[in-house]
């Protein structure tokens, strides 16, 4: 029997029969809810079994049958009035515990009698930004409302994708069940955001669920867009062609890169804004110092297509990287835009912008890391919301939406100039967290964001240009000159990012602990 915790007092497993029931009783259950129809398949014990093994060990049993793709709003009232009346810890099962899992997701956002839940605060999206900002909520004032709105099961450290990709880290260490994660006090509604409604304060789900709210925080981050380059989604993890924008592709880089004994290897960067502006160049040097250091660097005609007019956007960082630019003898090639891809022929097809003139270029490739194109979710764009980029409208300084007082963003999808980084977000988290905490309390925003992003520029294996920079390019280091000089290649800042910046995401940022990210008051000037 596997069972899984949803939250303190509701588990879910697949089909148990009278057996289970025993360890149920022990492991402290009082109740059971099947959501299986008897006859389902064959030896399948039947509820009335299992109802009377419960009765014979004091758990109470509920029958709330419901088919494979078939739950309806009467399903989901009756589920919803059972967890309410029920003695907890309950649990549910079916055949896989799929339906249980998603039938008591839609109930917990309606009340007893069916009608729309309502929460002080609505978080929307379960990644970096949405957990730490829940979480900074939740440590200043542990009775409010939350709900945390995620439709996935898998929660991502993306900084370390990268890493992955060089071969530094193992994949599982950068994935972690979504669950674990979510803030003590905070309730994780299992679904994806459709739309808003902001003269109402309501949200409504994909599977047609509305919450109401006093404060929405809007964090589901940026889409990326495979399919804006033709042939490009299609090959991905094949014919050399890999990107460490996605989990499951970042150990197909290291791969590549491992097995590569000379030809020609393309890295490529869309126009702005992306995740992590320097992620694109990351790949490469790390790849070029591996076959630096096996001795196969001279058999390698390593190219950087970039969209963008420079190397890096603050200047401060460029004479660094243009030296490793020189080190690994990298082709440069600014304003070149990857355009379409065909994998099995290993072919890239660039446009490049050459004064004022607009030319293609094709190139051959043997390894192309590609980084895809990236764009507001639709349903953002779409949503009253947005800013001309598709973006949330938000003050860049309180992160309040232009227009509706009670609306915030962060994190990638906010429509700010700072970098999209993780390190961004775990600055603005507690920015957000005390604006809409205000905003409960029909006060004005009290916290600013200075545009601090920070992008550990891996230049090699051991050393790191560690660009932290706010609005405008302004350089906001961290650590005093004499400890890490961030214009320059650090061993120190290679240290940080490989053992310490992740148990800081894990249990630092992501439990509502701000190190060194304590929000400035408004006309602080900090």
């Amino acid at each position: 029997m596997t069972i899984r915790s949803l939250t303190p007092a509701l588990s879910v497993s697949p089909q148990i029969d009278p057996a289970d029931v025993v360890a149920l009783a022990a492991s402290g259950f009082r109740s059971i809810v099947c959501n299986r129809p008897d006859g389902e398949e064959a030896g399948q014990p039947t509820a009335a079994t299992i109802a009377a093994a419960a009765e014979a060990h004091g758990l109470r049993f509920v029958h709330i049958p419901v088919m494979s793709g078939g739950i309806d709003e009467g399903d989901v009232a009756t589920m919803a009035r059972a967890l309410a009346d029920l003695p907890a810890p309950v649990l549910a099962y079916c055949r896989s515990g799929a339906r249980s899992e998603q039938l008591a997701g839609m109930a917990s956002a309606r009340g007893a009698d069916g009608s729309v839940a309502h929460y002080d605060i609505i978080v929307i999206g379960g990644g970096s930004a949405g957990i730490a900002t829940a979480a900074s909520i939740l440590r200043r004032r542990p009775g409010v409302s939350i709900a945390i709105v995620e439709p996935c099961a898998d929660h991502y450290y993306q900084p370390g994708f990268t890493m992955v990709g060089g071969g530094i880290f193992a994949a599982e260490a950068t994935r972690r069940d979504e669950a674990g994660l979510i803030p003590a006090g905070a309730e994780w509604v299992r679904g994806a955001a459709a739309s808003f409604d902001p003269a109402s304060d309501r949200v409504t789900l994909a599977d047609g669920r509305v919450l109401g709210y006093r404060a929405l925080i809007v964090c589901p981050g940026l889409k990326l867009d495979w399919d804006a380059i033709p042939g490009l989604a299609g090959a991905l993890g094949a014919d050399g062609v890999t990107s460490n924008y996605r989990y499951d592709l970042a150990p197909y880089t290291d791969r590549l890169v491992r097995r590569f004994r000379g030809g020609r290897a393309l890295f490529t960067q869309p126009p702005m804004p992306i995740k992590c502006a320097g992620a694109p160049q990351k790949a490469m040097y790390l790849s070029c110092h591996r076959w630096e250091r096996a001795g196969l660097l001279g058999q390698a005609e390593v190219q950087f297509h970039t969209a963008t007019p420079s190397l890096f956007g603050v200047a401060a960082y460029v004479p660094a990287l243009e030296a490793y630019i020189a080190r690994y003898a990298v082709d440069l090639q600014l304003e070149s835009r990857l355009v379409s891809i065909d994998g099995p022929a290993k072919v890239a097809l660039f446009e490049q912008r050459r004064g004022d003139a607009v030319r293609r270029v094709e190139e051959r490739f043997d390894m192309i890391h590609v980084v895809p194109p990236q764009v507001a979710p639709e349903f953002i764009a779409s949503s009253p919301l947005a800013a001309p980029s598709g973006f949330v409208a938000v003050d860049e300084a309180t992160l309040r939406h232009s227009v509706y007082a009670n609306v915030f963003a962060l994190g990638d999808v906010a429509a700010t100039t700072n970098a999209k980084t993780a390190a961004a977000a775990r600055k603005q988290a507690p920015v957000v967290a005390l604006n809409a905490l205000a905003a409960l309390d029909g006060a004005p925003p009290v916290a600013a964001y200075d545009g601090y992003g920070s992008c550990p520029l891996t230049v090699e294996a051991g050393k790191i240009v560690l660009a932290e920079f706010g609005y405008g390019g302004k350089l906001l280091p961290t650590f005093p000159k004499w400890m890490i000089e961030g214009t320059r290649p650090s061993r120190i800042s290679w240290l940080l990012k490989e053992k310490i910046l992740p148990p800081v995401y894990w249990h630092g940022m992501l439990r509502g602990r701000e190190w060194l990210a304590a929000p400035a008051p408004i006309g602080s000037g900090a």
